[in-house]
C-alpha cells in the first residue's frame, strides 16, 4: 500500500507538499471521477469487508469502486498519509420514500481540519448528492457547487445536510415518472454529529447492509461515477447520464434500458470496471433517487 500507486489509480499528478484546501479539493475530485460509488460485490457473490488492505487492493489494484465505508476509509488514509488532520464521522441517511432518517448509522464521512477550519469530505455518496468539493462545516450557509447548492444546518449538536437541485430535462419521456427521479427541488441527504468514529463502529452495518432483505443495497445493484460535467449511474439495467447546467438552471437527464448482455460491456466502457464474477443485476422499486 503506497500513495504513489493510489495517485496512479486516480490520475492525480499535482503537489502533495501542501496540506491546503486547494490540494485537498484537487485530490478529492480526482478520486470521485476515477473511483465509482458501487455495491456490485453484493450482486456478484463477493463479500465486502472493511479491512483497509482489502479496500486498497479492491479499489487501487483491481480498479473497482466501493460504498462509503470503503471509499471514505481509503480517502481518510490517503489524507492522513499526506499530513492532513483527519477523523471519521458517522451519518444517518435520509430515506425519501419513508420521509425519515435511518435509525442505523450507515454512512461514514471524513472530517478534515485546515488552519482551524473544519470541512466534510465525502467521496462515498454517488449520483447527484455527491459533493464535488469539501464542504465547510458551517451552519446555514449556501455552498454552491456544480451538482447544485449544498447546505449544512446545525440544531442542538446535530448537523443536517441538504441539497437544492436545478430543474431537469428528460428527453426520453417514458422515464419522466421513473421512481429513480427525485421530484423535490430541495432534498435532505443525511444527519450526523461531530462525535469521532472509527471503522469498528461500522462493522455491524457493513454486514447488515449486504445481507438484510430490508437493505437498499440488496434491492438494487448500483454503480455511479462522477464526470467532468455531471455523473453517470447504472442501477439494475437502467443507465442514466446527467449533464449539470446544460442550459440555464437546467440539468439534462438521459435514460436508457440495457439488455442483459449489455451490462458488463457498459460497466467497462462507462465506469472502467471489469468484474471477476458474474453480476446479477437487480432493481426493486423505491428507496433510491438520483
Amino acid at each position: 500500500m503506497n500513495l504513489e500507486e493510489y495517485f496512479a489509480r486516480t490520475g492525480y499528478k499535482g503537489s502533495t507538499e501542501k496540506q491546503d484546501l486547494e490540494t485537498l479539493t484537487d485530490i478529492f475530485q480526482h478520486h470521485i471521477r476515477a473511483v465509482p460509488f458501487e455495491n456490485l460485490s453484493i450482486h456478484c457473490g463477493e463479500k465486502i469487508t472493511l479491512e483497509l488492505e482489502h479496500v486498497y487492493n479492491k479499489i487501487v489494484r483491481r480498479k473497482r469502486g466501493g460504498w462509503c465505508m470503503e471509499n471514505n476509509q481509503l480517502l481518510g488514509w490517503v489524507l492522513k498519509g499526506l499530513g492532513y488532520d483527519t477523523s471519521f464521522l458517522g451519518a444517518y441517511v435520509f430515506n425519501p420514500h419513508q420521509n425519515a432518517y435511518a435509525t442505523l448509522m450507515t454512512h461514514l464521512v471524513v472530517k478534515v481540519v485546515i488552519d482551524g477550519k473544519a470541512y466534510v469530505v465525502d467521496g462515498g455518496f454517488g449520483v447527484s448528492y455527491q459533493m464535488w468539493q469539501p464542504m465547510e462545516l458551517v451552519s446555514g450557509k449556501d455552498q454552491p457547487q456544480a451538482p447544485g447548492v449544498f447546505r449544512f444546518t446545525e440544531k442542538n449538536g446535530v448537523w443536517y445536510l441538504e441539497k437544492m437541485r436545478r430543474k431537469q430535462y428528460i428527453p426520453n419521456q417514458s422515464f419522466s415518472n421513473s421512481d429513480l427521479l427525485e421530484k423535490k427541488e430541495c432534498r435532505k441527504v443525511y444527519m450526523f454529529s461531530l462525535e469521532p468514529r472509527t471503522v469498528e463502529d461500522f462493522r455491524f452495518q457493513c454486514t447488515y447492509l449486504q445481507t438484510s432483505p430490508d437493505s437498499l443495497f440488496t434491492k438494487k445493484s448500483i454503480c455511479t461515477l462522477q464526470t467532468t460535467d455531471g455523473f453517470r449511474a447504472l442501477i439494475g439495467w437502467t443507465l442514466t447520464e446527467t449533464t449539470y447546467n446544460y442550459k440555464e438552471n437546467m440539468d439534462l437527464v438521459e435514460f436508457v434500458t440495457l439488455e442483459d448482455e449489455e451490462v458488463e460491456k457498459t460497466l467497462k466502457e462507462k465506469f472502467n470496471i471489469t468484474l471477476e464474477r458474474k453480476l446479477v443485476p437487480i432493481n426493486v422499486k423505491g428507496s433510491y433517487t438520483i
